[in-house]
Parts: C-alpha cells; sequence; structure tokens
C-alpha cells in the first residue's frame, strides 16, 4: 500500500473546517504546475465574469490577445483569444478548491445550487461564457460518525489526527 502524508504545508488550500479562511489572492510570479487555456471570442466579457463572479483577478494581460487570471496560488486561468467557442460545454470539468462560504458566495453570483458529495465537499459547478464547465469544490469538516468518513476509513484512509 502507498504511503500517505498529511501535505497540507504545500497547499494554498486550508484544512477544511469551520473556521476555514481562504488565502489571499496570489500575487507572485511562479512556473505553474498546471493552468487551464480557454478560448474566448470575448475577453473583456469573458474576463468581467471570471473576475465578478467567480473571485479570479487579472495578473497580466497581453491586449487582444491573452489574459492570465489567477485566485489563489496554482490556480491559474488563460484566456486566449478565438475567432468562436463552441456551442456546448464539454463533458470534462475543472475544479478550483475553495471554503465554505465562497462556494455559496459564487453560488448566488451565478445563479447555481450548491451540492454536497459523497466524497464530502460542498461544490457548485459553473458553465462560463466560453462554456468551459467549471466546478468549485470546498471539503466540508468531516465528522467520524459520518457515512463518508466510514466510507473513506473502508478504503484505507484515515483523515489527518485519526
Amino acid at each position: 500500500m502507498a504511503e500517505f502524508f498529511n501535505a497540507f504545508e504545500m497547499s494554498p488550500v486550508p484544512p477544511p473546517g469551520p473556521d476555514a479562511v481562504a488565502p489571499e489572492p496570489f500575487r507572485g510570479i511562479y512556473g505553474m504546475p498546471a493552468f487551464v487555456t480557454i478560448p474566448s471570442d470575448d475577453l473583456p466579457g469573458s474576463v468581467a465574469f471570471w473576475t465578478r463572479r467567480l473571485g479570479f483577478f487579472e495578473l497580466f494581460s497581453v491586449p487582444g490577445t491573452l489574459v492570465h487570471l489567477r485566485r489563489w496560488a496554482f490556480q491559474d486561468v488563460l484566456l486566449v483569444a478565438a475567432d468562436d467557442v463552441p456551442a456546448q460545454a464539454p463533458a470534462i470539468k475543472c475544479n478550483f478548491a475553495c471554503v465554505l462560504p465562497q462556494v455559496d458566495e459564487i453560488a448566488e453570483a451565478v445563479g447555481a445550487r450548491p451540492k454536497d458529495t459523497p466524497w464530502n465537499t460542498r461544490d457548485v459547478e459553473v458553465i462560463t461564457p466560453e462554456r468551459a464547465r467549471i466546478v468549485f469544490t470546498a471539503a466540508r469538516p468531516l465528522d467520524p460518525a459520518s457515512q463518508e468518513a466510514r466510507n473513506l476509513a473502508a478504503i484505507g484512509i484515515s483523515p489527518p489526527g485519526a
């Protein structure tokens, strides 16, 4: 069996809990380990949606060509100018971590409904103006007596501190 370790010290995502606070937006420059590239046929409209409703900020732009957006560290989106975008959202999703209050804020901003999952998160799915399928997900505090805790234990995962 593979070894597991508590790696929250490597992540901007805070441990789940009722007092979890989102980290500040990260404005530093780093080698991006992963990012999403999304074509947009309306860069100004796309930037407005992502910044006003989804909590991203504009890190930099190449006017008329590309806008680099970010929330927390390692949550990077490149909006790139395109002549057209898909007519429908693809099945594939891109997930961004957040804290529980942010799920509700984003859901309200876009008129969506959050959903609790069997793996102990609360998610809200957003279809952006570019028809990207984006999910904002936050861990819920884990009740050791819950079905979610039993599900994790059944596959050999014990939460930190258990």
